[in-house]
């Protein structure tokens, strides 16, 4: 985990204004690069988290990492337990299946939407994105395949003009993120989830809200149909 997020001796020169706006910033790369690593499970459920290590790590003062770890408790994230540490807390199967529930009822929503707004030119993006799945898919570059997942999704939120509703499910989908980085390929294999986003597609431009209404929710049922056996063969890292 590397950012170039170096602190520099002339931050404490600068205006009070600039200086903690500077701060806010550094503490926002802080959070977004923790948050990148414990999604993608390279901070792995139940390990302790020091500030002073990954103050070094990442180059910065051990401020904005004790602010970072506090944005990341309240997003759920991590635990901060007095007099004990700081740790990445386990996936919690229960709100993993609470976020899905919350996400698909705006999904299905903004999915309706975009049958009847999206335009020839957003469902050829669609295509586009789909087609650089299979590449990545075929290089077996797991995260860049569920980057371009998070990228299809926000793209017909765009095709529904409902830019806002993809910044919630942004906000829902943490716990669920670190599961699907955990079933792809074995319990979730990619052509399976370029199928269904083909599905999706196929029906937007053939204008039917009720297929696209389907297909949507069959795809957000994927992730329930792997949680009983990744938290059986993962168990160390999940909690009820």
């Amino acid at each position: 985990m590397t950012v170039n997020m170096n602190m520099h001796p002339e931050l404490a020169l600068l205006p009070d204004d600039s200086r903690r706006m500077r701060q806010a910033t550094i503490g926002n790369r802080v959070f977004e690069a923790l948050r990148q690593a414990i999604v993608q499970l390279q901070l792995r459920p139940g390990n302790p988290l020091s500030e002073a290590d990954i103050g070094r790590q990442l180059g910065v003062s051990r401020q904005p990492v004790r602010e970072a770890f506090i944005k990341l408790a309240e997003v759920g994230l991590v635990e901060i337990r007095p007099q004990r540490g700081t740790f990445v807390r386990l996936i919690s199967a229960r709100e993993v299946r609470n976020a899905r529930f919350l996400r698909e009822a705006i999904e299905v929503a903004v999915i309706r939407k975009a049958v009847a707004e999206a335009a020839p030119e957003q469902t050829l993006g669609l295509r586009r994105i789909i087609a650089d799945q299979r590449a990545v898919a075929r290089e077996g570059d797991n995260v860049g395949f569920l980057r371009l997942d998070e990228a299809f999704h926000q793209a017909l939120a765009a095709a529904a003009r409902c830019e806002e509703a993809w910044r919630v499910v942004e906000g829902l989908k943490a716990q669920m993120d670190r599961v699907r980085y955990l079933s792809l390929p074995d319990a979730t294999p990619l052509e399976t989830i370029i199928a269904q986003h083909e599905e999706i597609v196929e029906a937007v431009e053939h204008g039917t809200p009720e297929a696209a209404e389907a297909a949507m929710r069959h795809h957000l049922s994927e992730i329930l149909i792997s949680l009983p056996k990744l938290s059986v063969d993962h168990c160390q890292f999940f909690t009820t």
